[in-house]
Parts: structure tokens; sequence; C-alpha cells
């Protein structure tokens, strides 16, 4: 049984990265597992935890093909649909909303 090695924040060695280190040189951890973890201490809450991964076992990231694309822009489109008037709201529906804002407060737009 192998412990993972803790560094402090800002002390780990080269070679090592986190996930978002990784995809900013166009990287993805590709499966390997986690090889080390950063702890930045914090007051009264535990630490946080960043995991790092090696740069050598890295995977170039995969890249969007066009039926990603045509997915990905199918579902942002879907966001933008108004449940209560069907009608495209210009923008995305926040969920707390759950409609556009013409259905979500009526009164409101009477008033103007």
């Amino acid at each position: 049984m192998s412990t993972t090695p803790v560094y402090r924040w800002r002390l780990a060695p080269e070679g090592l990265a986190t996930r978002r280190q990784l995809r900013a040189r166009g990287l993805r951890p590709g499966g390997q597992p986690v090889a080390a973890q950063l702890e930045r201490p914090r007051r009264r809450r535990g630490p946080l935890v960043a995991y790092l991964y090696s740069i050598d076992l890295a995977k170039p990231i995969r890249p969007m093909t066009p039926a990603k694309w045509a997915a990905l822009a199918k579902a942002n489109a879907a966001r933008r649909v108004c449940p209560e008037c069907g009608r495209d709201a210009g923008y995305v529906i926040p969920p707390s909303l759950g409609a556009c804002a013409t259905c979500a407060y009526p009164d409101e737009q009477r008033a103007a």
C-alpha cells in the first residue's frame, strides 16, 4: 500500500501539475493515478486540496469533433428556450427562475 505524497501550497516539485495546469498546456491526465497532492491550510476549516498529475504521463487533449460542436450548440440553444411560452429568450434562462423574465415576472412587465 503506497501513500500519496503531500506538499505544502506552492512547494510541489517540477514535473507535476494540476488538471488546470495540464489543460493550459493542452494536456489531460489520461487515466493516470494521482501522483501527489497539495494542501493549502485555512483557518477554522480543513485545508484546500489540489491533486497533482505527472506531466510526463499526460496525454494530449482530444479535439472537438463537428458532432460534439453540434451537440454543444443544440444544448446551449435548449437552455435559451422558455418552458412557459416556448420562445427564445435571447439569453440563457437562469435555473433559479425556470422561465424567461417576461413569464417569471408578468406584473412588472405590464407596469413598464
